[in-house]
């Protein structure tokens, strides 16, 4: 079992948001934080320590597998160079994202939903007790 943890700063006007990306059983889960003003190298590291147990991922989908192969020095610089200078998200980690905010939306409205089919029901009983109390006296 193979476990990897990805963490992106970036900025996004008028925030500073870090992107976890977790990688376990082939399964790829990703979770969006705002930082507010631009954290600190230590921050961050107190962030991972105090906070990194509260974090909700998302869904896991299926992640792709990745072939176990040794990479050029040179060619691996390259790569972490590109990285690093990159300021999007990957598309994976933004698809994960939706999908989160889309359940987050949906669970919402299922909960508003059905508060409000409670207090339909207790203004029904309400009335009902009215009515009652109404008819008792004559």
């Amino acid at each position: 079992m193979k476990v990897s943890t990805k963490l992106t700063v970036l900025f996004e006007n008028p925030f500073w948001i870090g992107i976890f990306e977790r990688t376990y059983n082939e399964k790829y889960e990703v979770s969006r934080i705002v930082f507010g003003p631009e954290p600190k190298d230590y921050d961050i590291y107190e962030f991972i320590l105090q906070e990194f147990k509260n974090i909700r991922f998302s869904k896991p989908i299926n992640a792709d597998k990745k072939t176990d192969k040794r990479i050029n020095p040179k060619r691996l610089q390259r790569k972490i160079k590109k990285d690093v200078s990159d300021n999007g998200i990957g598309t994976k980690a933004q698809l994960a994202i939706k999908l989160q905010h889309e359940a987050n939306k949906i669970e919402k409205k299922k909960k508003s939903k059905e508060k409000k089919e409670e207090e339909r029901r207790k203004q029904f009983e309400l009335k009902q007790k009215k009515k009652k109390e109404k008819h008792k006296g004559h």
